[in-house]
């Protein structure tokens, strides 16, 4: 498995000053031992000694992405990584905060990336703020898992991420504010991604399931050849963001890309242009393809492996829990099937778990359910750190009916948004 997590880069003296990337890099180069280091992390990529590779998502968050790895030792690495990361930004007065939404700053777009630009103009073009809000200011832990040992056990864990989705977003909501205020949200950040047009965040296995008449109480997994084919499915209904430039018409070639890229702003998706009434007269190739993949963010997304993209960033060293917890409900093959049962009644309440969280009832009592089943099997696993964690969080918030949102925005209201962000940043600086 892999462990993704994003961050918001904090000043620790002046919360509400946004940090852009060159100065977070400069801090880093201290991991290298040298001024120029900063930008070679980035370049290099795999230089931290866990393994992690070091990039910026637009509003600049920093995010940390680990290699595969045995759970164990995926979160060990990543955590050491981390470590050297916090203490690096700590002598330059920075530090990393983990929530689902910047609880105090309004986005802005920190990297001059054409991808971004693009990206930037396809949603200012296209009406709303969600596109925005989700470019500049959310972030969340991504679990990478093996699609599975044969082709029917990887439409069994296609099928049990989607099934599973809606409670653990639900668990471990962390995003109750955006820009200095309540938004009514435990995961603002889900609402953000669900305010994003249907064919680019909506659920692979819920969108096809629709389009091809299969009912929406069917919990089995699909047959394993068509899972390949509803990924098409979705590939080809999606609308076009990007476009690269290939005839290098758009000038030089922005540092870091392969190409230039240019918006698309007429609604057409991939189907369109493969049947020529695409946004450009070429015909689109392989590698067209392959930048539209990745710009499709359904909350489980296909890489070769299986990427759960639903979890907000948690506070402190929560992700840990939330990696945990994850990657026991998938691959134990008892609490598998334990959580696909007690998951199956919430399988589609993405809009109770976003907006409610645990204080809905089906969804809590699914939740401490699944607790149950990963705590047991992170024993039978010999992870007993980790199954106490567990233990300690179902505690906490679970099986008293909360998720992490429901502290943040008690203390947003008796402290504010920018203290909430002040405590957060020396919280993450004592984790260190």
């Amino acid at each position: 498995m892999g462990i993704e997590t994003e961050w918001f880069v904090v000043d620790s003296q002046d919360v509400h000053r946004p940090v852009e990337p060159a100065r977070t890099l400069r801090a880093l180069a201290a991991i290298g031992g040298g001024p120029d280091s900063g930008e070679a992390i980035l370049a290099a990529g795999s230089v931290l000694p866990g393994g992690s590779r070091i990039t910026f998502e637009p509003g600049g968050q920093l995010e940390l992405s680990g290699p595969p790895a045995p759970l164990a030792a995926a979160i060990r690495s990543t955590g050491e990584d981390l470590r050297l990361v916090r203490s690096a930004l700590a002598e330059d007065g920075l530090a990393i905060v983990g929530m689902g939404t910047d609880p105090l700053r309004a986005g802005t777009r920190h990297t001059d990336a054409s991808r971004y630009a693009a990206m930037e103009e396809h949603f200012q073009r296209g009406g709303g703020n969600a596109g925005l809000d989700m470019m500049r200011s959310t972030a969340s832990v991504q679990v990478n898992l093996d699609l599975g040992a044969t082709a029917a056990e990887a439409a069994q864990r296609f099928r049990l991420a989607h099934t599973m989705g809606p409670v653990l977003t639900a668990m471990f909501a962390a995003s109750p504010m955006l820009a200095g205020r309540r938004t009514g949200w435990c995961s603002s950040r889900q609402r953000i991604w669900a305010g994003i047009h249907a064919s680019r965040t909506g659920a692979v296995l819920e969108l096809a399931d629709r389009a091809g008449g299969i009912p929406a109480e069917d919990d089995g997994a699909p047959p394993p050849a068509e899972v390949v084919q509803r990924w098409a499915r979705y590939l080809c209904d999606a609308r076009l963001m990007l476009i690269a430039d290939l005839e290098g018409e758009a000038g030089p070639v922005t540092a870091g890309e392969e190409h230039q890229f240019r918006a698309a702003t007429g609604g057409h998706t991939l189907a369109d242009w493969l049947d020529g009434r695409g946004p450009v007269s070429r015909a689109p190739t392989l590698d067209d393809l392959r930048y539209h993949a990745t710009t499709l963010f359904p909350p489980v997304r296909p890489r070769g492996w299986w990427e759960l993209r639903y979890l907000d960033a948690q506070p402190a060293d929560g992700w840990r829990v939330a990696v945990a917890v994850t990657t026991a409900l998938l691959d134990d093959p008892i609490a598998a099937t334990g959580a696909a049962r007690a998951c199956a009644p919430v399988a589609r309440s993405w809009r109770a778990a976003s907006s409610r969280g645990l204080a809905d009832e089906p969804l809590r009592r699914a939740a401490a359910r699944c607790l149950e089943l990963a705590t047991a099997a992170l024993r039978r696993a010999g992870d007993a750190e980790f199954a106490e964690s567990a233990e300690v969080f179902a505690q906490r918030y679970t099986l008293r009916g909360r998720a992490p949102a429901d502290e943040l925005s008690e203390r947003f209201d008796r402290i504010g948004p920018a203290a909430v962000l002040r405590e957060e940043a020396q919280l993450c600086d004592q984790v260190a």
